[in-house]
Formats: C-alpha cells, sequence, structure tokens
C-alpha cells in the first residue's frame, strides 16, 4: 500500500512482479481487491497546467485573497473563455457492441478524415444566471476581434442575463485580453476585471460547461461542420447544474501547485 500511495502511477502489474521478487504470488484481480478495500480505485490522471514559480505564487495569491468569499460574489462574475472543438474529435474514442467480424459494418464504424476533418473555435460567457451568447470566431483572432466580439457578445448578454450593477468580468491572461488596446476599452466601458492567474485554467468554471458540450456533441454524431456548430446549444437546465464558482477548487491548490 504505501507503494501506491506514494507511487500513484504504479500498475498492478508492478506490484505483482515486486510481491513476485518478494516470493509471494498474488494475482491481479487480489491487488484490485485489496486496493479498493482500502478506498483506492484506477481513474485517470487529471491534466493540470505546467506551472512556474510565478505561476504558482500567483495561484496561491488568488486562493489566498478569495478563499473566504461568499458564493453571492462569485454570483456576480462573468465568466468567459475560448474553445476548440474538433467535428471527429471526440467521436474518435467510442465503443461498439458487435460480433467479431462485423467490425466494418456502417453501424459499427465511426467516420474519420485526415487532420480531424476540421474545427470551430468558439467563444462563450455564462454566470450563476445562465448563459451568454456563444460566438463562433471566424479567422485568426487578433484584440481588435475580441473587442469587437466583447462588445456584440459580452454586453448584451449582461443585459439579457439582468445581473445589474457591481457584476465582474473573468478573462483569462491571454495576451488578446491583456493588450493596451483591451484594457483601454474594458476600462471605458467602466468594466471591471477579475485579476486573474495565469495558467489556471482549472479554475475557471467554463470548463465545466466546455466538457459538457463536447461530451452532448460527440452523442450526436456531427458529420460536418454545420451540423457542429448547430449541436453546440446547451439547454439552460443543464447550465444551472454547473456550479458557477471556483471556490470548490480553492481548499485544494495545494494539490497543484507542485511543479
Amino acid at each position: 500500500m504505501r507503494k501506491v500511495r506514494d507511487q500513484p502511477r504504479t500498475t498492478r502489474q508492478d506490484l505483482v512482479n515486486d510481491l513476485k521478487r518478494a516470493g509471494t504470488t498474488v494475482s491481479k484481480k487480489t491487488i484490485s481487491n485489496t486496493l479498493r478495500r482500502h478506498g483506492l480505485k484506477s481513474c485517470s490522471a487529471r491534466k493540470v497546467p505546467l506551472l512556474k514559480p510565478a505561476h504558482v505564487q500567483a495561484r496561491l495569491k488568488f486562493a489566498n485573497d478569495h478563499l473566504d468569499d461568499p458564493e453571492e460574489e462569485w454570483e456576480k462574475v462573468m465568466w468567459s473563455d475560448e474553445t476548440k472543438i474538433e467535428l471527429f474529435g471526440l467521436n474518435s474514442t467510442r465503443r461498439v457492441w458487435r460480433k467479431k467480424k462485423d467490425e466494418y459494418k456502417p453501424k459499427n464504424t465511426i467516420p474519420t478524415v485526415k487532420h480531424g476533418g476540421g474545427n470551430i473555435i468558439l467563444w462563450g460567457c455564462f454566470s450563476a444566471e445562465g448563459t451568454g451568447r456563444l460566438h463562433r470566431i471566424e479567422g485568426r483572432m487578433e484584440w481588435a476581434m475580441y473587442r469587437e466580439i466583447l462588445a456584440n457578445n459580452l454586453l448584451p448578454s449582461v443585459r439579457a442575463l439582468k445581473m445589474g450593477r457591481g457584476w465582474v468580468f473573468q478573462h483569462d491572461n491571454d495576451p488578446k485580453h491583456t493588450a493596451r488596446a483591451t484594457k483601454e476599452w474594458l476600462r471605458k466601458k467602466h468594466l471591471k476585471v477579475l485579476e486573474w492567474p495565469s495558467q489556471s485554467p482549472d479554475l475557471n468554471p467554463i470548463e465545466n460547461l466546455w466538457r459538457e458540450l463536447k461530451v452532448r456533441i460527440a452523442k450526436r454524431q456531427p458529420l460536418n461542420l454545420k451540423d457542429l456548430e448547430k449541436a453546440t446549444y446547451l439547454k439552460p437546465e443543464l447550465v444551472n447544474k454547473l456550479q458557477p464558482s471556483p471556490s470548490a477548487h480553492l481548499p485544494h491548490m495545494d494539490q497543484i501547485w507542485a511543479i
């Protein structure tokens, strides 16, 4: 047990081999049962950003500054982000039930093309009040396009969701977001911006929204980019189930500081 706790990536076969060298023969199933009895189960390792010392300090400061913030404060935040959705990105790993010689029957296959078949890039926002507008980004986005996206999508979303005064805008530290012209535009619009630590997508609750969107798109199996764009709609009741706050992550940030 000590080895598994100290080295979580240890496989069952590693343990079988270690015990065999020690003169004990144990099956993989027995090892699995033993680990489960101790509350351990095999899980996919979570991916976290690669952090430099400066990132670690910024994340620590953010956690300390907001650890005791009430939920009411997070409900004032309009979260935003961009994401890329591949046409066949998630479908490639789907499983089917079939007989041994039926692998090439159409119902048992997934159509693929070279280079993933294309993708769409989306900008979106949401708050505790619901989802804002979802905008498809055409071409390469620079600060001028980003400013236009905010003007045409962020501000109307705030009004539609009736967020009222005192709302706070969140975006990450992408160069387009931190450009001098972008900051000046935000200042002229009198928008309060949440100070955000670099390399911290795991703190943004919109990542849960993107994940759910991609899973649901994969289930619909769009065959072209037009179908893919049509599939990018999430029902409001689904969004309401997502936690619009990073506060749940803050007590555990000590687990993701290490480099």
